[in-house]
């Protein structure tokens, strides 16, 4: 992106979603990884962004096979919230990005200083598909909501924390979800775990995730990537799109020598009364479990 040019390219696309909702999604850091890439064979797998006048947006984007990546780093010259942002690329190209309110749909309009690299076409069409991308996840997580999910149980939260996650425990308090329910992986901070179960022919499936966080005694969150088919691991394409980003959070606090365990999940309506049903089952099992050892 070296190079700056005269010529101006636009780019737009209408979100089915309220500005403030848009707003977020397009500018925190935690949604930015999951939409800023045009398409499936590449991804984002980091980002940060200070959005105030004088902040910094900084992200990466990569080939999902590792062949090539660039970094992005820009500075915000202006930043009326809910409205407009403008910033600054290292090489002194701008880029103004203005949200429109229009009842339930919000247009966003992307207006920005070509390079002279690679011709305005091509720019074009790739600012274009990130847009795009944007709109069918800014559209997709719309239609999720986070489920909460709460049991007291009279043991030490040391004690609920490793009956939870340890291997051999963890298979029996999730077997309310599925008899062979087990991971492979860790809990470690920032590695890939796999969720694993059998279905009724006896296939393996599951869930592709990461460890966001592991707060010892205190908090764990994890975020879907994808699917497990077999020993295919899919995290790209049409049949993970349902998953993809979703967290599921744990909170362990003490009151009283006594553990209050909290769960927070993403789900769509499609898996919403079934998470309903066998949430409280399973938190159900994993107190019996901690207060009977």
């Amino acid at each position: 992106m070296e190079g700056t040019s005269n010529t101006k390219i636009t780019v737009t696309t209408t979100i089915n979603e309220q500005v403030q909702n848009v707003w977020d999604k397009y500018t925190k850091a935690n949604h930015i990884i999951h939409w800023n890439f045009a398409s499936d064979d590449w991804h984002c797998p980091k980002a940060e962004n200070d959005v105030r006048v004088g902040g910094k947006l900084n992200w990466r984007m990569e080939a999902k096979d590792g062949s090539f990546g660039f970094d992005f780093e820009a500075i915000y010259n202006e930043v009326i919230e809910h409205e407009k942002i403008t910033y600054t690329l290292e090489d002194g190209r701008q880029a103004t990005t203005t949200f429109e309110n229009n009842k339930d749909n919000t247009i966003i309009t992307i207006v920005f200083d070509a390079e002279n690299e690679n011709p305005v076409e091509m720019q074009q069409q790739g600012w274009q598909a990130i847009l795009n991308n944007f709109k069918k996840y800014a559209e997709r997580i719309t239609n999720m909501e986070q489920l909460h999910f709460q049991i007291t149980i009279n043991a030490l939260v040391k004690k609920v924390y490793k009956t939870m996650l340890d291997e051999k425990t963890y298979r029996e308090w999730t077997a309310e979800f599925n008899p062979t329910s087990h991971y492979k992986g860790t809990w470690e901070k920032g590695s890939k775990i796999l969720f694993i179960g059998l279905d009724k022919e006896g296939n393996q499936e599951g869930m592709v995730s990461k460890i966001r966080e592991n707060i010892a005694n205190a908090y764990v969150s994890i975020e879907h990537l994808g699917l497990l088919k077999g020993e295919e691991e899919v995290t790209s394409g049409t049949l993970v799109e349902p998953w993809a980003g979703m967290h599921e959070n744990y909170t362990f606090k003490e009151i009283n020598g006594a553990t209050l365990l909290e769960v927070d999940i993403d789900s769509n309506k499609e898996f919403k009364s079934y998470f309903e049903e066998t949430w409280p089952k399973a938190l159900n099992k994993l107190k019996l479990m901690c207060e009977s050892k």
